[in-house]
C-alpha cells in the first residue's frame, strides 16, 4: 500500500517510489485482470458530473476483483437536487461502500471528501483540477511503448488550462527527467500555478502556440486533448479556439519510429480518424490500459498487494 492516506486525490501525494510500485501493480492485473480478491466489498461510484470512460473503466475493474458496485451516472437523480450537501451525501454512501470513487464538477471537492469521509476516496477528476487515475494510466502507457519514464520528449496539446489530465501528469512527472513541449493558444495555455510548479520541481518545458512538423518529428509522445466546451463561461471564446489544433495522418511522415500518440478521450476532431490507422496511434489501447491501473487503485485504497 502507498501513499499517505489510503485515499488517492493527488499524485502530489504520492513518491517515485509509490508511482513505480502502482505501475507495477498494474501490470500484474493485466497479466491477470480477473481476480475475485475483493469478493465482498463494495465499491461506490458518485459522478455528479457526466463520464463514460472513467466510471465504466472504475466499475469493470470492480467487477473483475469480484466487488459489487452501487453509485449513480447523474447527479440529477440524487438527493443533492433536493439540496443534501456534499458531506452527507459522502456519510450516507460510506454507510455502505468500502472505498468511494466520485467524479465532481467543482476544484477541491474530492480533497474535501477525503477529510470527511470514513473510508478512502478516490479522485475520479474534480473541475479542473486533477485527474490522478488518468494520469496513472497515462504513465502506465508511456512506460510500456517507451520503457521508462525519464527522458522523454512530451508535447501536450489543446486545451492546457482547463485540462485537468495534464495538470495531473506534471505533478507525476516532478519525479522523472522528461522534457515538455505546451503547445496551446493564448486563451488556453498553461496556467502560471503550473509553470511556477515546473520552474520550483526542476520540470524542462517551453511553450509555443506552433503544433508544426518540426515538433512532431521530435516527440516521443504527443499528448492530444479536446478543447472543452462545458469548461467555457463564454461560448465566443470556445468558437475561436476549438480547432486550434488538428492532428493528421499525414503530419506523421517523419515522425520518430517510436512515437505514440495519446489523448484522455473523448476527442472531437483534433485528431482526424485517418490517424488511427498508424502505428503511433495508441489512444484506443491507452483507454484499455485503465482498467489495469484502476484496479490497482481500487485493490491500494484497501490495503490490498497482488
Amino acid at each position: 500500500m502507498v501513499g499517505k492516506s489510503n485515499s488517492l486525490i493527488s499524485l502530489e501525494e504520492l513518491t517515485k517510489d509509490d508511482i513505480l510500485y502502482l505501475l507495477g501493480q498494474a501490470g500484474k492485473f493485466e497479466n491477470e485482470p480477473n481476480r475475485k480478491i475483493l469478493d465482498g466489498k463494495v465499491v461506490a461510484t458518485l459522478f455528479f458530473e457526466p463520464s463514460t470512460r472513467t466510471r465504466l473503466s472504475f466499475e469493470t475493474a470492480a467487477n473483475r476483483l469480484g466487488a459489487r458496485v452501487i453509485g449513480f451516472s447523474d447527479a440529477a437523480t440524487t438527493s443533492s437536487t433536493k439540496g443534501e450537501t456534499l458531506k452527507d451525501t459522502i456519510m450516507m454512501v460510506s454507510n455502505y461502500a468500502d472505498v468511494i470513487i466520485m467524479r465532481h464538477y467543482l476544484e477541491g471537492a474530492a480533497k474535501y471528501a477525503s477529510e470527511v469521509s470514513p473510508v478512502p476516496i478516490i479522485n475520479a477528476g474534480d473541475g479542473a483540477n486533477q485527474h490522478p487515475s488518468q494520469t496513472m494510466l497515462d504513465l502506465y502507457s508511456m512506460m510500456k511503448t517507451q520503457g521508462t519514464l525519464d527522458g522523454l520528449d512530451i508535447t501536450l496539446v489543446g486545451d492546457l488550462k482547463y485540462g485537468r489530465t495534464v495538470h495531473s501528469m506534471l505533478t507525476a512527472m516532478r519525479h522523472f527527467n522528461s522534457r515538455f513541449r505546451f503547445i496551446a493558444p493564448k486563451e488556453l495555455e498553461m496556467p502560471d500555478e503550473y509553470k511556477e510548479y515546473c520552474d520550483a520541481n526542476g520540470i524542462r518545458y517551453t511553450e509555443s502556440k506552433d503544433f508544426d512538423e518540426d515538433v512532431i518529428n521530435t516527440s516521443d509522445i504527443i499528448y492530444m486533448t479536446r478543447v472543452q466546451k462545458e469548461r467555457f463561461t463564454d461560448l465566443m471564446v470556445y468558437e475561436s479556439v476549438k480547432n486550434a489544433y488538428i492532428l493528421r495522418k499525414q503530419m506523421l511522415a517523419n515522425a520518430k519510429s517510436n512515437l505514440k500518440i495519446l489523448h484522455p478521450l473523448p476527442r472531437v476532431n483534433e485528431i482526424d480518424q485517418d490517424v488511427d490507422t498508424h502505428p503511433a496511434a495508441y489512444y484506443f489501447q491507452q483507454a484499455k490500459n485503465g482498467l489495469y491501473i484502476r484496479e490497482a487503485l481500487i485493490c491500494n485504497s484497501l490495503g490490498i498487494q497482488v
